[in-house]
C-alpha cells in the first residue's frame, strides 16, 4: 500500500475503505458522506474541493469490487 494517494488512486481507495468499514455496502452510501470519509483516510493527500461525481463514482465502484471479493 502506499503512504500516499489522492482521488485518482480509486482502487486504493477502495480497497482502504472496505478495511475501514467492513460489511457497508458502498452503494448505500450517499456520495457526500463518501467524501467525507475519503478525506478522512489515513494518508489522503487530494485537495477536497477537487472532487467529483466521475471520481466518486469510481471510488464507489472500487470499493463496491472489493466488497463484493469479501462476501
Amino acid at each position: 500500500m502506499p503512504d500516499t494517494f489522492d482521488w485518482d488512486d480509486a482502487e486504493e481507495i477502495g480497497i482502504r475503505l472496505a478495511d475501514k468499514f467492513p460489511g457497508t455496502d458502498p452503494l448505500t452510501i450517499r456520495f457526500t458522506d463518501l467524501r467525507k470519509w475519503v478525506t478522512e483516510l489515513l494518508g489522503f493527500t487530494g485537495d477536497a474541493s477537487l472532487s467529483n461525481e466521475g471520481k466518486l463514482e469510481a471510488i464507489q465502484m472500487a470499493w463496491h469490487e472489493e466488497f463484493q471479493d469479501r462476501q
